[in-house]
């Protein structure tokens, strides 16, 4: 019976932190925005530094009609929202956020798991795409689905880099074998781990299958109200999910300074919150890529840096066994 308990509160936990963190996240890209990009609106919201900003955001979404095109693959179109939001659940189950068992579920292949329902969560863009029957979303749908190609294999190779050096596929296993001085050695994998990522997401500036100024919104255009609003969320949940397992693979974790790992869901959290403001930045700060830009820097520059990362983890990993 405890076991039981013990394993719905942890799974209550995930929940919870789901059901937040990304709104956390929404709310703050709009409040850094704002101030980057001098945006007044969301700073006047309900008072005080516009706090109601979010509240406004669920509302409209909330009386907006839901519409199915008449020509849409009606099922496939309802689906899709789910089938983009739900995988991040899935990941954040196996990810440790302190020490001592702190994780919802060790998996022994962790990172395989994590990375194959993180690619999960892209196929809704493509139900999307393809079940609404318009020519603008089945292209944004098509720009997905190159783009999961080309970084994908990048994402994995930087993760593989991190498990060679661990000597396990287990997310907690990686954080009980790491050193500090793996950070200065991984941290081209790591770049590459995040890159991809970001590209994954569709976050800027790789946002080219969204891209408002060509295909309208692309795999989202037919798509309204709280629909609209599922797809949005799963993007803040993908940019918690990317920025934890940034942390865990390439920054430590619940490591910390002074040996505090005591706090260590306290340093897990710090990074995680560091790397999503970096997110955030990011959209403010470059523009979009084209979409033979976006290629060619994953298979001209992503691929190969991550290959060479694998090379030096073997040569690293031969000469501390020597």
């Amino acid at each position: 019976m405890s076991d039981a308990l013990d394993i719905a509160l942890r799974l209550l936990a995930v929940f919870v932190v789901f059901l937040v963190f990304p709104l956390v996240i929404g709310q703050t890209e709009h409040k850094v925005m704002a101030h980057m990009q001098g945006r007044l609106g969301p700073m006047y919201a309900g008072g005080f530094h516009g706090w109601a900003q979010l509240v406004a955001d669920g509302v409209k979404f909330a009386q907006k009609e839901d519409i199915v095109p008449a020509g849409a693959d009606r099922r496939i179109f309802q689906l899709a929202p789910a089938v983009a939001l739900l995988p991040y659940l899935l990941v954040l189950v196996a990810v440790p956020i302190g020490p001592h068992n702190a994780v919802g579920q060790d998996l022994d292949a962790g990172i395989f798991f994590v990375l194959a329902v993180m690619g999960v969560g892209v196929l809704g863009s493509l139900m999307a795409g393809w079940a609404s029957a318009n020519k603008f979303s089945l292209l944004g749908g098509l720009r997905t689905a190159a783009q999961l190609l080309a970084y994908e294999l990048p994402m994995l190779l930087a993760a593989a880099s991190v498990a060679m050096a661990a000597g396990t596929l287990s997310l907690p296993g990686i954080l009980e074998a790491f050193h500090w001085w793996w950070v200065p050695w991984q941290i081209v994998g790591g770049v590459v781990f995040f890159v991809a990522g970001l590209a994954e997401l569709q976050r800027p500036p790789f946002d080219m299958p969204v891209a408002d100024s060509e295909i309208i919104f692309g795999a989202y255009t037919e798509y309204t109200g709280l629909r609209f609003a599922l797809f949005l969320l799963a993007e803040y949940a993908g940019i918690v999910v990317l920025s934890a397992l940034t942390a865990v693979l390439f920054l430590g974790g619940w490591h910390g300074p002074f040996g505090a790992d005591g706090l260590g869901w306290l340093w897990t959290l710090v990074k995680t919150v560091i790397l999503a403001f970096g997110v955030i930045w990011l959209r403010v700060t470059y523009p979009r890529l084209r979409e033979d830009q976006l290629q060619k820097l994953a298979w001209t520059v992503l691929i190969p840096l991550s290959l060479a990362q694998i090379a030096l983890t073997g040569v690293v990993k031969v000469v501390i066994s020597s």
